[in-house]
């Protein structure tokens, strides 16, 4: 008997994974990723970021062909595809759907005065009642960015869009975006329930560079016949879902509720919760956002706290500080020095502008290094706690806008792997952690499962979705992980005035 498989993508910054989900068993049939390294990040000044997004079209291509070749399928049994993607990041192509730059990904701070200027046009009270957010660093502000700097580019832009957008367009041939989409590039008007042209025309930027909209969950549009020859799936595939890294990730762990939390730790680091009633932090320094059931009907919104410097920061240290040692290995040293890493602290704040920090970039530090007493474990395992107490922060941000935080699911991956991260982290937020066996791209194969009707709703899709193992705080390391906590905010506000 043919199996019927779900496909997922996962277009990541450092790669993009691919998942097959069996249908009838809702389990994971196959997995692959591409490139075998972390894809390469053009940085030509200091804060920018950006990516060839061809680039992630090949990744895509190689991913698919070898989740077909480990379980021997072919596209005819694939029934639906789901995409999440990298959020924030600009991506513009002209007439011939095909990108005039490369892409200014959800890392590059270059826009950060232009959305500042935007918020003290329009007024802080008028973003925040609308938009939720301040225009900030967002894919609004990158593409004034690229009209004020890069006029010529900007006159052949045809459609601009988010990555995920445009691994659909390369499926399709058609060119769309979501509500969620526009909510990630702050162009979500959430009190008149349609785009901001108000931003737009502060901007001055053409109301037909936006897709058009579709659906999170619904049949969006289905593989053409050139895209198909290149995946080797079926034309006429549909595409079912799409939706950022982080609302995705939230679904993957069947977060869908307000009050439910779900944390990662890859390259950046997010928590992210569900709020069912509009409502935003003033000083924007974590973001309110469309959560994949939003309508204009029901307010179903994602509060998401971003740390830039997380797993980025972990790999800095395996490359310059431990090169001989596997990230088990780092794990295993983490381990056996004493919480609060005998007096290291490390704030983890390198890569770019930080929304935590009110945009600003402190740029990473070491603290309290002694040449005669520490070795590179302490250095490692303060990177670790350093982490984790950036998230910690944020999350007492959380909490002030109401969020109840006591349970975090998360999925048992990237740093999650390593038993300090987690342990301390549970710790220090006094919450416990379930650890689920998904990810991104499974989750993403499940949205596309609901989208195009394989499954009648999401209790069905996630009804396999298994769980690994849950931390709880240890209370007798608390004393000693807060003190940790209190040491680092101090030398975070040093830093910060």
């Amino acid at each position: 008997m043919n199996r019927a498989y779900l496909l997922g993508l996962d277009v990541g910054s450092s790669s993009v994974k691919a998942s097959l989900v069996d249908v009838e068993t809702g389990s994971c049939a196959a997995t692959a990723f591409s490139p075998r390294q972390e894809a390469p990040i053009t940085a030509v000044n200091p804060g920018w970021a950006e990516q060839d997004p061809r680039s992630w079209w090949l990744y895509a291509k190689q991913s698919i062909a070898q989740c077909l070749n480990q379980i021997g399928a072919s596209g005819e049994n694939v029934k639906a595809i789901g995409i999440s993607y990298q959020m924030h990041g600009l991506v513009c192509v002209d007439r011939d759907l095909q990108p005039v730059r490369d892409s200014i990904i959800w890392c590059d701070s270059r826009a950060v005065p232009l959305g500042e200027r935007a918020m003290q046009a329009l007024g802080k009270d008028w973003c925040l009642k609308h938009l939720l957010n301040s225009p900030g660093n967002f894919t609004a502000a990158k593409l004034a960015w690229v009209k004020e700097n890069e006029p010529d580019v900007y006159e052949r832009i045809y459609k601009v869009m988010l990555p995920g957008d445009y691994i659909a367009m390369c499926m399709s041939g058609q060119p769309a975006t979501t509500i969620g989409g526009l909510s990630e590039g702050i162009m979500w008007d959430f009190t008149d329930k349609r785009p901001s042209w108000e931003l737009l025309d502060y901007y001055g930027i053409n109301h037909s560079l936006l897709s058009d909209v579709v659906p999170t969950f619904g049949i969006q549009a289905t593989v053409s016949h050139q895209a198909a020859s290149e995946l080797g799936l079926k034309a006429g595939t549909p595409i079912g879902y799409r939706a950022g890294d982080q609302p995705n990730n939230a679904l993957s762990l069947s977060v869908l509720n307000p009050g439910e939390i779900a944390a990662t730790a890859g390259t950046s680091g997010v928590v992210y919760g569900v709020l069912g009633e509009v409502n935003c932090d003033p000083l924007s320094r974590v973001n309110t956002f469309a959560h994949v059931n939003y309508s204009t009907s029901s307010d179903r919104l994602g509060v998401l706290l971003c740390i830039n410097g997380t797993g980025i920061l972990n790999a800095w240290m395996r490359r310059n500080v431990a090169p001989d040692l596997s990230y088990g290995q780092i794990n295993d040293l983490c381990a056996s020095v004493p919480v609060g890493s005998e007096d290291v602290t490390v704030i983890p704040f390198g890569n770019g502008a930080e929304r935590v920090l009110e945009n600003k970039e402190t740029g990473c530090s070491v603290h309290g290094l002694d040449f005669n007493r520490h070795n590179r474990a302490h250095m490692l395992r303060a990177a670790q706690e350093g982490i984790v107490f950036s998230f910690a922060y944020g999350m007492e941000i959380m909490r002030e806008m109401g969020m109840d935080i006591s349970t975090i699911h998360a999925g048992k991956a990237n740093m999650i792997l390593s038993p300090v991260f987690r342990q301390t982290l549970a710790t220090v937020s006094n919450a416990t952690i379930e650890l689920h066996d998904t990810d991104g791209s499974v989750g993403a194969a499940r949205g596309a499962g609901i989208g195009a009707g394989v499954y009648k709703d999401a209790h069905e899709a996630f009804a396999s979705l298994q769980r690994l193992e849950t931390i709880t705080p240890l209370q007798q390391d608390r004393e000693a992980t807060m003190a940790a906590y209190e040491r680092w905010k101090s030398l975070l506000k040093k830093e910060l005035f």
